[in-house]
């Protein structure tokens, strides 16, 4: 799944023409208006799918795919990822990364202590935080500030953060 990245979750059908609600996992959920094709993942294969239709209701997005014009053909779908290619990924600015190229790296202070992996990235209102799970299985909270965060490396997987007073 390295060359893909989810971009919403069918939540449910919507009417009986085969449109589908899709909770966005995405920053942006206007993107969705720039994508011509997404892949579904149906668990057992990714399926290509041409975007026929959107339109937006409260905090979902409501798709059409060509080709798919019944409840019963997408009905099964439900609760499956949708997902993008990464050149049909938005591009990043500077200093911006995506969640998946984050989970899973060392997370290592200024002085080059080991702290654990990142587990998990939690969007709060004010900004992210990275959820580190060290080796006797506790977490760390540490927030995505530049201030605590000081380097990010997606290649070698490290994170080297400096930990504000009380964060342990």
């Amino acid at each position: 799944m390295d060359n893909y990245l989810r971009v919403g979750v069918i939540t449910t059908t919507h009417g009986i023409k085969g449109e589908v609600k899709v909770y966005p996992t995405t920053d942006d959920p206007l993107r969705f208006k720039e994508l011509k094709e997404v892949i579904l993942d149906t668990g057992k294969e990714y399926l290509p799918l041409e975007i026929e239709n959107v339109k937006y209701f409260k905090q979902t997005v409501i798709l059409k795919f060509k080709g798919i014009n019944d409840i019963n053909d997408i009905e099964k779908y439900r609760g499956k990822d949708i997902l993008v290619t990464r050149e049909n990924a938005v591009k990043l600015e500077e200093g911006e990364y995506f969640i998946y190229d984050l989970i899973g790296s060392e997370v290592i202070t200024e002085d080059g202590e080991r702290l654990g992996k990142l587990e998990e990235v939690l969007a709060t209102g004010a900004n992210d935080v990275y959820v580190v799970k060290t080796e006797d299985q506790k977490e760390i909270l540490i927030p995505s500030i530049k201030e605590c965060i000081l380097d990010v490396n997606t290649v070698e997987k490290i994170i080297t953060v400096h930990l504000l007073d009380g964060l342990l």
